[in-house]
Parts: structure tokens; sequence; C-alpha cells
């Protein structure tokens, strides 16, 4: 019976990777390289090859989606045409029958895994890296980014016992170039009675001395009262800051080219800054990157169960009702882990919450089949 179960699934699950692959990288990917080559001059073997590196992206979306493809057909198929219905004459439970798509379910939970993890991640960086390299005619940084800020805070004790964060340095920068600083200003409220603002064309970390080297800027020093105190200017001055800032800005990648241990990486520096909107974000999004794979097994469920309820339906009918399931989840996906960075739920709950919805409709309707 495994056996068999095994053989009829497949062949949907395949047909369903090789379909909505095709439509996720024709929507998400394939029209914008054609603008871009269109519009932008990008050379055709470059866009084929940042076209290959996007799709294991979208491989990773489709696994759970073509799970719950392959079991819902597969066993609609079966249900139509009463092989359930033999092999629980024969005594075989549909707990049993649903089995062997749970399983394979886990087995397709691993493999969404291991790519989220491995493969994506890396693919995502090279195909950012591999476009900005074509458009922009040189090999750019490891990192690079426009309009950098960083807040540094503290916590302050308050008279009833509470803590208070508040602003320690504010660091802005026009660009980061992976090494250097450009169009640098630092408000700095660190020390209690002098207050300064440093303008800078250029500023850097001196690893040697473990000091910040900024060039051609200003010095403004305020007064308590917020009068002015002083002005100076500088070729060249040497500043004793953390490098915090430098940390974040060299490491700072988008969330799809981060692995969990990247993620969590990079959340131990956000927490340095105090931002906790950005904290929360990259918190749902390190329990989204856990939470995604195990969907296929959720799917996998919920497929099963809807296809063993009695019922007479073709291959469209079931693509439909995947169709609606899938746009039903993503649908809550996207709304709890919004509700989730606004600090409503807890990021466990915003990822995790679209998962244990669908399990519990899964298994409702695999019990109401079993007590038919």
């Amino acid at each position: 019976m495994d056996r068999y179960l095994i053989s009829e699934l497949l062949p949907p699950f395949l047909f369903g990777v090789g379909a909505f692959s095709s439509l996720g990288i024709t929507i998400d990917v394939m029209f914008e390289l054609i603008r871009k080559v269109v519009e932008a001059g990008l050379p055709i073997n470059i866009a084929i090859n940042v076209f290959l590196l996007k799709l294991p992206y979208v491989i990773v979306y489709a696994f759970p989606l073509s799970t719950l493809l392959a079991t819902l057909m597969t066993y609609s198929r079966l249900s139509s045409e009463s092989e359930l219905i033999a092999l629980r004459a024969c005594g075989v439970s549909v707990y049993r029958m649903v089995l062997t798509a749970v399983v394979l379910s886990f087995i397709v939970t691993g493999m969404t895994f291991i790519f989220n993890e491995q493969i994506v991640p890396a693919a995502n960086y090279q195909a950012t890296a591999t476009l900005q390299k074509a458009l922009k005619g040189d090999k750019p940084p490891i990192a690079q980014q426009d309009n950098f800020l960083y807040p540094e805070k503290r916590e302050v004790p308050l008279p009833d016992g509470t803590t208070q964060k508040i602003l320690t340095r504010l660091y802005y920068a026009d660009q980061f170039d992976g090494k250097q600083f450009k169009g640098l200003t630092i408000i700095d409220r660190s020390r209690e009675g002098v207050n300064q603002i440093i303008a800078a064309q250029i500023g850097e970390w001196n690893p040697s001395q473990n000091i910040w080297d900024i060039y051609n800027g200003t010095i403004y020093l305020v007064a308590p009262d917020r009068s002015y105190r002083n002005i100076v200017w500088f070729k060249h001055q040497r500043l004793k800051l953390p490098r915090t800032a430098f940390e974040l800005a060299e490491k700072t990648r988008d969330y799809g080219e981060m692995n969990i241990a990247q993620a969590i990486q990079q959340l131990a520096i956000v927490r340095l800054g105090g931002d906790e909107q950005k904290i929360r974000k990259l918190q749902v999004r390190i329990q989204q990157k856990v939470a995604l794979p195990f969907v296929c097994v959720v799917f996998g469920l919920v497929g099963a169960a809807m296809g063993t309820i009695p019922q007479r339906t073709g291959r469209a009918t079931s693509f439909g009702v995947s169709i609606i399931v899938i746009f039903t989840y993503y649908l809550f996906y996207f709304i709890s882990g919004a509700i989730a960075e606004a600090g409503i739920f807890s990021p466990f709950i915003g990822a995790w919450l679209p998962d244990f919805l669908f399990l519990g409709v899964g298994l409702f309707l695999l019990r109401r089949v079993a007590q038919r």
C-alpha cells in the first residue's frame, strides 16, 4: 500500500514543483530581468545567470504548494474511484492511509529546510551581487548601502524603579561602500553636559588602534541648555567610539540573503542599537525561517484529509481547491507576521500561528472522515 501511494503521490508532486516554480519565477524574476535587459542594457548571459540563481528561492516556496497539490489530487482520485473504500474494507484505517503522505511531507520538510538554509541565502546574495556588478560596471564591495542609520541607546533608571531607553548616539551616512562611511554625521549625547554633532566627509574604522578615523569635517559643541558652545574644523580626527556601527553596516544583508545563524548574529548587533521595531522584525523573520519548512507537513495533512472525504472531483477541481487553501494560508501568514512585527503577538506566535491553525483544520477533517 505504501509503495502504491508513493507511486501515486510523486508524479503530481513533481508536476507541482515544475508548475509553481515556473509560475513564480516568471512573475517574480523574469519580467524584471527582461525590463533590465531592454532598459538598462543588462547582458543576456548575466540575466540567465541571475535567473538560475533565483530558482532555489522559488523552489522553496513551490515545495509546500506541491505537497498540498499532490496529496489532495492523489487522495481525491483514490476516493472518487472507491479505492480508499476498498482499503477500509480490508481493515486499513484512514489514519494509516494518511500516514504515508505525512511521512513524505516530513521528507519534503527536510528538503525545504536544507534549501532555505544552505542554498537560497547564498544564491540570493550572489544574484544581487551579480546584478549590481553588471549594472554598475564594476564589482561592488562585500557590503554596500545608502542612507545608513544606526541609533545607539542605553537604559537609564527612573524614580519609580523602571528603566527607559534614551538615545546615546545617532549615526547617519549617505553611503557605506564596504570600507568607509561617506557623508557621515554623528550626534553624540553620551556624556553629561557635553553634546556634540560631528559632520565629516569620510569615516572609517582603524582596526589596529580600535578607533574611528574621520576626515574633512566639523565638530559642533552644544551646551546642555542647547546654546552654542564651540565649532572645530578638522582634516583628520580620531574618535574613541564603539565599532558597532561598522559591524552593523558590514554584516547587513537582506532577510532573504541570510540563513538562521547569520540572522541571529544580525539580531545581536541590532539589539545594541535598541531599535525595537527592527529587533521585532528580525525576530519574526527568524521564526518564519523555522516555521516555513513545516508547512509542508501541515499541507500534506490538510491535502490528504480533504482528499479522503468521499467525493467525485477531477484534477482541475483539486488544483482550484489547492489555490484557495494556499491563498488562505499565506493571507494568514502575512497578517500574523505583520501583527507580530507591530508587537501585538510574540514573534513565535506570529510565525507559527498559521501552521497551528491549518494543522488543527487538518486534524479536525481527518477525525471526521475516520468517524464515518
